[in-house]
């Protein structure tokens, strides 16, 4: 990490009025101050989704655009030298103002012996997600076979927002799929609760595998597998917007932070056969605007964490801190939110959280993501975390959806 060590304070915060709602288990937050500096703030084609490690050893990893373009960053990370990975823009045909496009990218487990990645992307006419496997035929210098492309999956979007979608292999090597309600207010289609339907869901697929006509297969213990009414893929159910989804390995928990509606922001740990609520409720408590009740036998997953809208409108998920720059953080899963630049860090230890921090990122001393102007009652940030990545050496990156990219120390 050449020597960089990290400015950080660390500041006891005795009130818990930092959050409108109070978590599941309430603790007493902390403040945490962290140097961050730009690495790329000039990017062509703006909103970075998420930073992928190519899983070979050679430090170097992917910029994932939303756009379309895939980047290839160097080893040397914070000097900036880029190259072009991907490109699948044309493809999209997406409206940039909107939900859709390139949302997902991840490599397989056995990459290393059969250079296969996975991409999760929009298409057009009609509306469609599609994960799709690709294949790296020189390890070397990281070319992707332009001839080599496998569609795995494809769901029907209804609607050009909540198209969300994060695959990420587990530590069992089966893939899984976070997707959103399809779009527009309230859910009206219940797809979140449909038990036919792939959306609002985190699915469990078996790439390598393949079952009838379908192109993967569905592993034997997926809860719902062998249930009368109910698509085998569905691992939990209940999500509205999914956005992004994470593994931590050494503790074989799976994050997943969905954005609200009116109410609530949270983040869930997905557990087999979870419902997760929506769009019955939002976070713990019962959305307003629909009319029906659920079945008495349902029994809803709580989020482990929720914030209300006085302190932010759209979670952004991140990861689980496992690097050794700021040791305060071990172990605590980094989150922000994309309205008001707030900042979030919280350590979770028997599905519950034990500690709490309010994050400050600064550059050369200034607080970059301080209170957020709200204008019509909506907040206005400058700064818009839209993910958290470990760098390949461990460092935090962050992504703002203008197009910058940060990274501590």
């Amino acid at each position: 990490m050449n020597g960089l060590i990290p400015k950080v304070l660390i500041v006891s915060f005795s009130c818990l009025s930092l959050l409108s709602k109070i978590p599941l288990q309430a603790v007493k937050p902390e403040r945490l101050s962290i140097e961050i500096r730009k690495v790329f703030d000039q990017l062509d084609t703006p909103k970075p989704i998420s930073l992928v490690t190519v899983p070979d050893g050679s430090g170097r990893s992917l910029l994932v655009l939303q756009g379309g373009r895939v980047l290839l960053i160097s080893s040397e990370f914070e000097k900036g030298e880029i190259s072009t990975f991907l490109e699948i823009s044309s493809e999209l045909m997406i409206d940039n103002d909107f939900e859709e496009g390139l949302l997902g990218l991840v490599f397989h487990p056995k990459y290393k012996q059969n250079g296969l990645f996975y991409l999760y992307h929009s298409l057009q006419n009609p509306k469609r997600s599609v994960l799709v496997e690709r294949r790296v035929n020189n390890r070397t210098s990281l070319t992707v076979d332009a001839t080599y492309s496998r569609l795995v999956l494809e769901i029907e979007q209804p609607y050009w927002n909540h198209n969300s979608g994060v695959p990420e292999f587990g530590p069992d090597g089966f893939l899984y799929l976070s997707t959103g309600d399809g779009g527009k207010a309230n859910d009206p289609h219940d797809f979140a609760q449909n038990t036919f339907s792939l959306l609002g869901k985190v699915l469990r697929l078996d790439v390598d595998g393949r079952e009838g006509d379908l192109a993967y297969g569905i592993p034997e213990d997926n809860p719902f597998r062998d249930k009368p009414g109910y698509r085998g893929e569905i691992w939990t159910l209940g999500m509205r917007n999914p956005w992004r989804l994470h593994w931590d390995h050494p503790s074989g928990t799976l994050y997943c932070a969905d954005v609200g509606q009116h109410l609530s922001e949270e983040i869930n740990l997905i557990r087999k056969g979870g419902n997760y609520g929506w769009s019955f409720r939002e976070g713990t408590g019962a959305f307003p605007l629909k009319n029906r009740q659920p079945a008495e036998e349902i029994e809803f997953v709580d989020p482990v964490f929720e914030y209300g809208h006085t302190e932010g409108t759209s979670v952004s998920g991140g990861y689980v801190y496992r690097g050794t720059q700021i040791p305060e953080l071990e172990g605590h899963y980094l989150f922000g939110d994309w309205g008001t630049g707030k900042c979030w860090a919280i350590k979770v230890q028997n599905e519950k959280v034990v500690g709490q921090m309010d994050l400050k990122f600064l550059i050369s001393g200034e607080v970059i993501n301080g209170p957020a102007l709200f204008v019509n009652g909506k907040p206005k940030s400058p700064f818009k975390p839209v993910n958290f990545c470990p760098s390949p050496d461990g460092r935090i990156v962050i992504l703002d959806w203008m197009g910058v990219v940060y990274l501590s120390g």
